[in-house]
């Protein structure tokens, strides 16, 4: 029989469990989260800190296995596999580009054109590290592509699909456009950064092909902004 991961506070270890709100889907072989916004995906190194959405998962399910990352200011969809089988499978998927990710952005300004291309190589700005900037000569290669879904009077609602999985990929390549993300706390000019009160990214949909028999399957996290 399928073991539900449990929620509430584990009292032994100092982690909160996985509240409510976060769990989306749990099966034989997943487990579907919410991650909100300001938590780590994994720990920090010590002695940082160590709650983050890998522990609250682990207490809740001893058996989650970790397949994949977001910023910590970034929301959204993660998936965790529930047997070293189901991690394997989703790795493979995640290595050679095979899942299907959106994003959903607000940015500064009025993006006039209704979809786009950024492809610009990054590498890490390792005297500023953690933050990613465009290099040309020695950059990795990244592609992203955006539509758009609402204007507003100075911003623009947009949809992200990453075809690359480098890292602040989306946050770089929309400033590198002129349409930084609102409360980017690394790549916005302080304007931007307090018109709201929290990075304007969350990632909504995955799509991938399930550990069991195949299928391809997409789950949702609503966005909260």
């Amino acid at each position: 029989m399928q073991r539900k991961p449990a929620v509430g506070i584990d009292a032994d270890h100092g982690i909160p469990l996985l509240a409510p709100e976060m769990m989306i889907h749990s099966d034989t072989h997943l487990l579907i989260l919410n991650k909100p916004s300001g938590l780590l995906s994994v720990p920090a190194k010590p002695p940082g800190p160590q709650d983050c959405l890998e522990a609250r998962a682990k207490a809740s399910d001893p058996g989650a296995l970790l397949v994949h990352r977001l910023d910590m200011d970034t929301s959204g969809i993660m998936v965790f596999a529930r047997t070293k089988l189901a991690q394997r499978h989703l790795n493979w998927q995640f290595e050679r580009r095979q899942v299907r990710k959106t994003y959903i952005a607000r940015v500064a300004g009025v993006i006039e054109a209704d979809e786009g291309r950024v492809e610009l190589p990054l590498i890490c700005d390792w005297p500023n590290r953690p933050l990613q900037m465009v290099c040309f000569e020695r950059g990795r290669a990244a592609l992203t592509d955006w539509r758009v879904l609402a204007r507003e009077a100075n911003a623009t609602r947009v949809e992200l699909r990453p075809r690359t999985g480098r890292s602040h990929q989306l946050r770089v390549h929309m400033k590198a456009i002129g349409h930084p993300i609102l409360g980017d706390k690394f790549y916005a000019p302080p304007d931007v950064l307090a018109a709201a009160p929290r990075l304007q990214l969350h990632a909504q949909t995955l799509t991938f092909m399930h550990p069991e028999g195949g299928a391809w399957t997409t789950f949702e996290a609503a966005v909260p902004f």
